[in-house]
């Protein structure tokens, strides 16, 4: 009969059947139909196709319309479950083959209505509004199943295997596949929250396994997960649930109670349960830090959380091969090279919070944890990157309160003794990548977080990895007499100051005080006037007083640049680079001396380049400096980059005497005077020119009477063109640009005694091309660019640097790359196309080619967001490029000769006449 009413009826008579008439006939004969074989016959026919659209669209709309009626408004999927509730009462649980195909087939048809559905289908019919209504009636109809068969005394007790769970699972694997997972799981954790709630009497407060058991709807909770079957879905849906959970800021109690209810009989039974909480959940994923913790407390600890029972629990073996696995992959300095900063934070994490459960003689029991523990917090402090320096001093804090509570091991001033393991990455919100860039105005905080540069390596490194940005160079205007204006105003605010400052002490009666007259320790110190005394000082160590003294004079006496500088700057550089900071200052002190270094330094290369620089370059790599004295001297060679590119442009304008009053009207606008209606003059530029030279006046003049033309312009320009105003630059890097640059790109890759920048010191070799990125910054839009471009494109090209193992290096070169693309001039490139520079085209299309490699595959976070900036970067270079090339195809063709020529006009012909 369904055939007959969905095949021949359906097709011919359908649309010529009156609505009320349609409605008795069909409805009174599906709804009333078994539910099982009604949406096996409704559900193909939407796949089937008619000959004529109009027939198609009327016979469509009937079935989606007894779909909606029998599905979700006659609550079609609780007629389901409990026509297979019946079979199972009647002894025929244990399912045949027969019997299993049928329910997948009805799982399989119920899961497949919004994909067969129209596009213009009722939004019922939409998977999200669908799947919700369907899950819904699952999950309430079978768990009213599982309560009815628990207290009927002939129904089986293996529900596990009965047709009512096979057809649950089925369905929710299915809607899980198909993109839904994140509705199951709101609809799921509602319904397990009231049964949780439901399992605790009034006068309990905590939850125990013995009370759930005692609720007969637990039986279906139990098996709900292992009725799925498919793995897959099972890790969506687990996935999901957690981070949901964490989004509703779900108790560590509830939470771990939720996942003991729908995961515990499987997660005994089944392996595959198990290594997906224990390897995939802690190894591969990442979740929030709530999240871990349910999962370490379920899976790994196997006890609620804050319970009595928790500290008395005995440590399972499973715990000790989970912490020993953690333990032996974090150790390694590939799984640092290779996985994101959140992979490695969660499972920082994950392993500070199993050691927060050791004691002592627990760990004396485990096999290689120390030495891996050690391993990994060695190689993580020789990282430049701060977050993972952070991770191994927080594994170190950890771990020493376990061997040694009375005596806590702080690797880092900012260290608490509560450890945040959540790390700034592992919120429940999301999970970001932190941003180690430092950009150079943050460059003097940088510097004050540096702790005994000399001696350890670990703390004399600076994340500066640098933040690109499309905005380098700024240029700004400032007017000398508003300067100047403003030190007198200054001045004057501060004499006024001083003088108030002192009526007011000549008041007080602490001013009749005697001074005080004896020596002070800073007037007895040397005054340093030469600079050969200045560089003969810092070579004593057994004086650290007067290397200290010397410091603090260096800077000053440099700045004044008095004529012995270029003959005793080399002399002095020397010296300030291999005096040791740690062996003079005071505990606590050495940043100070260290800044003043770095200070004496920078000047020595600001007010005597060149000289400074030949010394520089050539203690760079040579063997009598080490890592930090290399480091040293690429972070004053930026500093003083910076400092000599200082980007403003100073305007003055020059002052005349007053020639009119103010009252007079401006003699360079043309008078007022005219025809009535005439209207107001305005500035217009000179066409066809970028660059106006003169000030032209125009305005519009109404007709004459009878006049039919339109009335024409009057123009009034200056015969004269307006006094330029004086502009300079005060950017005197591009001079000394390449002084600073072709001397450090020579011999990094050469291996050496003390020197190794590929492999070992890869820290010296991405600071060096951050710096010089710096310079090429500092050098943009001027003539040095394209001609120092070239060669570091070519330093940065090689495998060895952009294919680097770490991370600090590759960002280094995103960071190299973005300040080229910058810098270089539209006009200079397009100049190079034209004339057939392969190499500079070939360099830039490397560049995209590599930042796009770049976004898609590199595993650190921080290089995909530095190298899709670098793409942006690019394109905007392509698109000014390519306007600079139509310009120049324009003026190309406007100057030359049109083909046909009819006349030739002069301009002012007739004065040659």
């Amino acid at each position: 009969m369904s055939k007959i009413l969905l095949g021949n009826v359906a097709v011919k008579w359908l649309r010529k059947v009156h609505a009320s008439a349609r409605n008795e006939i069909y409805d009174s004969f599906f709804v009333k139909g078994p539910p099982t074989e009604v949406i096996q016959a409704l559900v193909p026919a939407l796949s089937e196709k008619e000959d004529s659209k109009e027939d198609h669209r009327a016979f469509c709309l009937n079935l989606e319309r007894l779909l909606i009626l029998c599905l979700l408004d006659n609550k079609g999927v609780s007629q389901i479950l409990a026509e297979f509730t019946c079979c199972s009462k009647h002894g025929n649980d244990v399912l045949k083959p027969d019997k299993t195909m049928l329910v997948s087939r009805v799982a399989q048809l119920l899961a497949s209505v919004p994909d067969k559905a129209r596009l213009g289908a009722s939004g019922a019919l939409a998977s999200t509004s669908f799947f919700k209504n369907v899950v819904s009636q699952l999950l309430a109809g079978a768990e009213a199943a599982t309560v009815q068969l628990a207290a009927d005394k002939d129904a089986t007790e293996l529900c596990a295997l009965s047709s009512v769970f096979l057809f649950v699972g089925e369905v929710l694997s299915r809607v899980s596949r198909r993109g839904s997972t994140g509705i199951l799981v709101a609809e799921l954790i509602p319904r397990i929250r009231n049964h949780l709630h439901r399992c605790v009497p009034s006068d309990h407060k905590a939850i125990s396994p013995e009370m759930m058991q005692h609720v007969s709807q637990s039986q279906f909770w139990f098996n709900v997960v292992e009725a799925m079957r498919d793995q897959h879905s099972i890790e969506r849906l687990t996935e999901e649930l957690l981070r949901q959970l964490a989004s509703q800021h779900i108790s560590d109690e509830e939470a771990y109670w939720i996942l003991w209810t729908l995961f515990n009989q499987s997660f005994k039974r089944l392996t595959v349960m198990r290594s997906m909480f224990v390897d995939k959940f802690l190894l591969w994923k990442t979740f929030p830090l709530c999240c871990l913790r349910w999962i370490l407390h379920y899976a790994v600890f196997e006890c609620p959380p804050n319970s009595t029972t928790e500290t008395l629990m005995q440590r399972t073996p499973d715990f000790f091969g989970t912490l020993q696995s953690l333990v032996s992959i974090w150790s390694r300095k590939e799984f640092v090279q290779s996985h994101s900063v959140e992979q490695q934070a969660y499972i920082t994490a994950a392993i500070g919070l199993c050691l927060e459960k050791l004691t002592k003689k627990e760990l004396e029991t485990t096999k290689d944890v120390l030495n891996s523990i050690l391993q990994g917090v060695s190689c993580r402090l020789e990282s430049p990157i701060e977050l993972i320096r952070k991770m191994a001093s927080a594994v170190a804090l950890t771990f020493s309160k376990v061997v040694d509570p009375k005596n806590p091991l702080y690797l880092d001033d900012n260290c608490c003794e509560n450890v945040d393991w959540e790390f700034g990455v592992l919120s429940s919100k999301e999970i970001k990548a932190p941003l180690h860039a430092v950009d150079s105005e943050n460059k003097p905080k940088s510097r004050e977080n540096k702790r005994n540069a000399g001696e350890k390596k670990a703390k004399a490194i600076k994340s500066d990895v640098p933040d690109v940005r499309a905005k380098i160079v700024e240029i700004k205007s400032v007017d000398c007499d508003q300067m100047s204006d403003t030190v007198m105003n200054g001045k004057f605010e501060e004499e006024e100051c001083d003088e108030d400052s002192m009526n007011i002490d000549a008041s007080r009666d602490s001013s009749l005080e005697p001074y005080d007259l004896s020596d002070d320790d800073t007037d007895l110190q040397k005054k340093f006037s030469h600079l050969s005394d200045l560089a003969a000082a810092l070579r004593k160590p057994d004086d650290p007083d007067g290397v200290e003294n010397a410091l603090s004079s260096a800077e000053k006496l440099v700045r004044a640049s008095p004529d012995e500088l270029r003959h005793n700057s080399g002399d002095l550089v020397r010296a300030l680079v291999h005096v040791r900071c740690s062996d003079l200052a005071m505990e606590g002190e050495e940043d100070s001396a260290e800044e003043k270094r770095e200070k004496a330094l920078i000047a020595l290369l600001v007010t005597c380049p060149f000289e400074s620089l030949d010394v520089l370059t050539k203690l760079l790599y040579s063997s009598s400096v080490d890592i930090s004295q290399r480091i040293l001297i690429i972070d004053v060679m930026t500093e003083a980059a910076q400092e000599l590119a200082e980007t403003k442009i100073l305007k003055t304008e020059q002052r005349r005497g007053s020639l009119i009053t103010d009252n007079s009207p401006s003699w360079l606008v043309p008078s007022n005077r005219g025809p009535s209606g005439a209207g107001p003059w305005r500035e217009v530029s000179e066409p066809g020119t970028l660059l106006s030279w003169s000030h032209r006046y125009e305005r519009e003049v109404p007709s004459r009477s009878g006049q039919v033309k339109s009335g024409k312009s009057r123009k009034w320009g200056l015969g004269k063109a307006k006094d330029l105003q004086l502009e300079w630059s005060k950017n005197r890097f591009p001079l000394y640009a390449a002084a600073f640059m072709l001397p450090v790109m020579q011999g990094y890759d050469k291996r050496s005694h003390g020197v190794d920048l590929l492999n070992r010191d890869f820290v010296v070799l991405g600071k060096l091309i951050y710096m010089l990125g710096v310079c090429m910054k500092c050098v943009a839009m001027h003539p040095e660019a394209s001609a120092l471009a070239p060669a570091l494109l070519d330093m940065i090209r090689s495998r060895d640097v952009s294919q680097h193992a770490e991370a600090y290096v590759r960002r280094s070169v995103l960071f190299a790359a973005s300040c080229i693309l910058i810098s270089l001039h539209p006009s200079y490139v397009a100049s190079s196309l034209i004339e057939g520079n392969q190499d500079i085209s070939t360099s830039l299309e490397w560049i995209r080619t590599f930042a796009l490699q770049v976004a898609e595959a590199d595993p650190d976070t921080e290089c995909t967001s530095m190298a899709m900036t670098c793409l942006r970067l690019h394109s905007e270079m392509a698109l000014q490029t390519s306007r600079t090339l139509e310009s120049a195809d324009h003026s190309k063709t406007g100057r030359g000769l049109p083909t046909k020529l009819d006349s030739i006009i002069i301009p002012f012909g007739n004065v040659m006449k």
